[in-house]
């Protein structure tokens, strides 16, 4: 029918164009083709004019569509059903699109030009097979690419979110748009665009993944940058403009003064001091701030908030004066102290020296805590300077103003070990009176090298306070001074001479140590510790030792084995020697005799000489 109706029309115009020409009468196009014999024309018998021919190829030619495969045509719509479109390309037949297709535009009626593409001129049962979504996709890359290369700007349709932005239908094609490139300004609210149409400019496409990213924010930056030039040509320091919060950051808040980005830092913020920025402002709020300064391109500029407002200690009262007491919170803490804030904006330091009337210091964090509510005295006042200092010992009586009633030389206390240092301990008898305990002090007998092999911070030791010094708030303390001295009983016990038996606890370089009892360590010099078969004493062997040397100021004793048997020794060389001496006087002859032998010998030689 489709083929039948082309031939129709082509007749048609041919009979008009001939009639026109030679002035012929009209024939019937629908008779002539019930008349015309196509067996006898295709077999040559039946022969028609060239000329007729010629016209009717070239009606063929400007009214049909060469159906080739792949080509994008435009066509009618021409029936609709249920599920179906009748398209009308001026082909030989009609083809069918699922409506599946169309889903984009539901307003589709009878009569629309839609673009097809022709997939296959014809399948199995004759039919042409068309595509709209193809023909539509390439239409649209073409346009696309026609978009990208001539900067034009595009419209699209936000169609939902994804992982770092938005996507948008661009003429059928889904286009990226990251987040970063929808406004000039962070956005908060993806979805707020889900359903827009809006306008886009195509920033880049990659032909080999078929992926087009595009871009709203470059539309409007032309703008703003005109708009940059002129606000920042009209900058100067202590101007007074009106911002929009853009951005807030741990260190301070980003204000845009319509095109320029300007900071205001968290300590321009407020005069008191705050821990986040947004304890003050929060997003998209309009705030006046003055321009404090800015580089030499004024591309960075420093704003101020609290510049346009009276400083809290102008608005000071003047009757604040030193003495007085005043009350606030504690805003910061450091090592060193902690800032009270008396008044908004108004802060004074309390140093650690000036929270408790102890002279040994600790941390601020030991005596308050960041939001404590406190009681103070001014100690210092400079309006000047806007300098204020606190004190909060100054509350209670002074300690040390009776202290020699309190803790006289020679009385006996209890204390808290508070800390210890490398010479000595110290001890808190009360807040605000601390003595020291010097190493030596700590013991009568035990050798200390530091105070924590002694005691623990936190121990309660018994102490006699052995000197005072008012002036300088020095107490010095004793513990071992609380117990007897057993060096005393010990000088007898343990005199030069007297044999003690014991075992060696432990060898060391140049000899070896003992215990006497709990107090009694004596030292054993490696000369000393020789036995009397010629061998070293070992460590655990018991023996017998003499003490060759007690020094009870120094607290040292000095013990030897050796010299038990050595001793014996001398005393049975001794002996011998006496009973050699006695035996050879004995054996000494007398003057008598050796007359006797002189005669003899004189009697002799005379009666040699006879001879």
């Amino acid at each position: 029918m489709a083929e039948e109706k082309a031939i129709t029309e082509v007749v048609e115009t041919t009979e008009v164009k001939e009639e026109q020409k030679a002035e012929t009468p009209k024939q019937d196009p629908q008779e002539f083709l019930e008349n015309f014999n196509w067996e006898k024309y295709e077999e040559g018998i039946e022969r028609v004019e060239d000329s007729k021919l010629e016209e009717f190829e070239k009606l063929v030619t400007e009214n049909f569509v060469d159906t080739a495969d792949e080509e994008v045509v435009q066509g009618t719509v021409t029936h609709l059903t249920d599920r179906e479109a009748i398209i009308d390309i001026n082909a030989k037949s009609e083809g069918v699109i699922s409506l599946n297709e169309f889903r984009y535009n539901p307003d589709l009626k009878i009569g629309d030009k839609v673009e097809v593409l022709i997939d296959v001129r014809e399948d199995k049962s004759g039919q042409l097979v068309l595509s709209h979504r193809k023909a539509r996709t390439i239409m649209a890359w073409d346009r696309v690419n026609a978009a990208h290369d001539k900067e034009e700007v595009v419209t699209g349709f936000v169609k939902c979110r994804t992982k770092g932005g938005m996507i948008v239908d661009v003429f059928g094609i889904e286009a990226f748009l990251p987040g970063s490139q929808i406004d000039v300004k962070p956005i908060r609210d993806y979805d707020q665009y889900v359903g827009k149409t809006m306008e886009f400019k195509v920033v880049k496409i990659n032909h080999e993944f078929k992926n087009v990213v595009v871009s709203h924010k470059a539309l409007i930056e032309a703008d703003i940058e005109e708009q940059k030039k002129e606000i920042i040509s009209q900058l100067e320091k202590g101007q007074v403009l009106e911002g929009i919060v853009k951005n807030i950051t741990s260190y301070g808040v980003f204000i845009d003064l319509g095109g320029v980005d300007g900071l205001v830092h968290i300590t321009d913020l407020s005069w008191s001091r705050i821990n986040h920025p947004n304890e003050i402002v929060e997003l998209d709020q309009k705030l006046n701030v003055v321009i404090l300064d800015f580089d030499d391109n004024k591309s960075r500029i420093q704003l101020g908030l609290k510049q346009l407002e009276k400083h809290p200690w102008d608005a000071l009262g003047d009757e604040i004066k030193i003495g007085d007491k005043v009350k606030g919170k504690v805003v910061v803490i450091a090592d060193y102290g902690a800032f009270l804030e008396v008044a908004e904006g108004v802060e004074g330091l309390i140093h650690v020296s000036e929270m408790s009337w102890s002279t040994h210091l600790r941390s601020a964090q030991d005596f308050v805590k960041v939001g404590d509510e406190l009681e103070a005295v001014v100690l210092t006042l400079d309006r000047e300077d806007r300098k204020m200092s606190l004190g909060i010992k100054q509350l209670t009586p002074d300690p040390w103003t009776d202290i020699t009633t309190k803790y006289p030389v020679g009385s006996r206390h209890k204390g808290i070990v508070r800390n210890f240092t490398n010479f000595g301990v110290f001890v808190e008898l009360e807040e605000g009176i601390d003595g020291l305990i010097y190493i030596s002090d700590l013991s009568w007998t035990k050798k200390i090298k530091h105070p924590s092999e002694f005691v623990t911070v936190g121990d309660t030791l018994e102490v006699e306070v052995l000197e005072l010094d008012v002036e300088g708030r020095k107490l010095s303390l004793g513990h071992k001074q609380t117990t007897e001295n057993p060096w005393d009983k010990y000088e007898k016990e343990f005199a030069l001479g007297t044999v003690h038996k014991s075992s060696i606890s432990e060898i060391v370089d140049k000899g070896a140590v003992i215990d006497f009892n709990e107090d009694i360590t004596a030292f054993v010099p490696q000369r000393h510790m020789e036995k009397e078969d010629g061998k070293k004493l070992t460590k655990g062997e018991d023996a017998e030792f003499k003490i060759i040397e007690f020094n009870k100021e120094f607290k040292r004793v000095v013990a030897s084995h050796t010299a038990i048997f050595r001793e014996e020794e001398q005393r049975n060389v001794k002996v011998a020697k006496k009973k050699a001496a006695a035996s050879a006087e004995e054996a000494k002859p007398t003057l008598g005799d050796a007359n006797v032998q002189l005669q003899a010998l004189k009697d002799k030689m005379e009666a040699d000489k006879k001879k």
